[in-house]
């Protein structure tokens, strides 16, 4: 399909974004431009480019780690998910403790944000890119003990396989059967801090009960913080431990 750019059209936009009036009797037609496979390559921007691209694909292109095992986001705990939210507790852990915040309980992401596998063999760059093309932060949410219920009563009414880090969440057809946050009961009287990424902080896959807590930004970028901890872990060993247990789950059909 061919694309036009059409100088009166871009003429119009710009009116609508004036104050004054312009005089239409001024204004003049131009040539429309057609993006197609006829157009010529621009050498002399091709001599620019070529470095730059080929820097780059040097970077995407290299190892960071490797993985003797598929790593996928099939099932209530997916050894990705798993390992991707262990990631984002850690930063933000590693985060609070340089810059003067309480500790981190627990960790919260969304399996959506997860775009693909990575296959068995090495790892590199761009593999993290596919797998989490977003520009997400990590936050952390803090919420108060009575709150951090509502995470426990999203998981009971979704049963998403959205994954989670130092969480242990099991439904029993309509009831929370057991719920406990780095391996302990709720405290109802204590205040817990939860690594989340900023789209689900907002609101984003209706997890609603983060906007009872306060926001602490990070300034990580998700896949910053990914990359790094592949390059730290150059032989990745899956989780394969049980976070997420929801007995007598529907299963759609």
């Amino acid at each position: 399909m061919k694309n036009r750019i059409s100088g009166l059209g871009l003429i119009a936009v710009l009116m609508m974004g004036c104050k004054a009036p312009l005089n239409l009797a001024s204004v003049h037609t131009e040539k429309n431009i057609y993006i197609t496979d006829s157009l010529t390559d621009d050498e002399a921007m091709d001599a620019i480019i070529q470095p730059y691209k080929h820097e780059l694909e040097g970077k995407m292109n290299t190892k960071i780690s490797h993985t003797d095992t598929e790593l996928n986001k099939s099932g209530d705990n997916s050894n990705l998910g798993s390992l991707l939210a262990d990631y984002t507790f850690e930063g933000a852990d590693e985060w609070a403790k340089k810059n003067n915040q309480p500790p981190v309980d627990a960790a919260v992401i969304n399996i959506g944000g997860i775009r693909t596998i990575i296959p068995k063999g090495d790892i590199l760059t761009k593999q993290i890119y596919e797998v989490m093309p977003f520009e997400n932060e990590i936050v952390i949410v803090k919420l108060h003990g009575k709150d951090v219920e509502g995470l426990f009563d999203y998981y009971l009414a979704t049963q998403k396989n959205n994954p989670v880090s130092h969480l242990i969440i099991e439904t029993d057809n309509q009831s929370i059967s057991k719920k406990l946050i780095n391996g302990k009961p709720v405290d109802y009287n204590k205040d817990y801090y939860i690594a989340t990424s900023d789209y689900l902080a907002m609101g984003g896959d209706n997890m609603a009960f983060f906007g009872k807590g306060k926001l602490i930004a990070t300034g990580i970028k998700m896949r910053d913080l990914f990359i790094e901890k592949f390059k730290q872990n150059p032989n990745i060993s899956a989780p394969d431990d049980i976070r997420l247990i929801f007995k007598n789950k529907k299963v759609e059909e």
